[in-house]
């Protein structure tokens, strides 16, 4: 089992060390179910509005553009024919859902792998829980220098909804903060870090044992 140091917003550890839980960090990673699940996700956001106009659909006249013998070129009976400029697309795309269905237990599976993987990289860290009073992005930038993860790819969990550090990051590209049920794998391993704040391993850790 592994265990980690749990450090203040000014990067200092506070004496306090959390267990990791074998069963959900400690785990062989399992990389086709991390890239079905990844693959699921990025498939759900596609909109799939592409549209190519066909024969029927472009504008132009129906009637037939030159006689059917005598020209030496090939039969012709409409200017929309896809032969032609302007014509429309042969088996063009179509709008369409992108989704599909991915058992639960894969899922399971996959965002357990991907922490482990993170866990196995060093690149998870154990926050104690804070609050901000007001919603300021200089304190969260202070907090992220403070962790080193100013110009790294983090992602803050939050057993529980914090709006004053979900709105003081907002400002950052690289930098995310979601609560315990947002997380994904995905997001996982999307981010170079993952900061887990103490009120959130619980969760997440009973959650993913099912």
């Amino acid at each position: 089992m592994m265990k980690l140091s749990v450090l203040d917003i000014s990067g200092k550890k506070t004496g306090k060390e959390v267990e990791l839980a074998d069963e959900v960090f400690g785990i062989e990673p399992n990389d086709h179910a991390i890239y079905m699940d990844v693959k699921q996700h990025l498939a759900n956001r596609r909109q799939g509005t592409h549209k190519a106009k066909e024969r029927a659909e472009v504008q132009g006249s129906g009637r037939k553009i030159k006689k059917q013998k005598g020209t030496g070129t090939a039969r012709a009976g409409s200017i929309t024919s896809p032969v032609f400029r302007g014509g429309g697309t042969v088996f063009g795309p179509r709008p369409r859902s992108y989704r599909f269905k991915l058992n639960k237990n894969i899922k399971r599976l996959a965002r357990r792998s991907a922490l482990s993987q993170k866990a196995k990289d060093q690149d998870i860290i154990v926050l104690e829980n804070f609050e901000l009073d007001v919603p300021k992005t200089q304190q969260f930038l202070k907090i992220l220098k403070a962790l080193k993860l100013d110009d790294k790819k983090s992602l803050f969990v939050f057993g529980e909804s914090n709006k004053n550090v979900y709105l003081s990051s907002r400002n950052f590209k690289k930098s995310e903060v979601v609560i315990t049920s947002q997380l994904n794998t995905y997001k996982i391993v999307n981010a170079d870090k993952i900061v887990f704040l103490d009120n959130s391993l619980e969760e997440i850790e009973s959650n993913l044992k099912k």
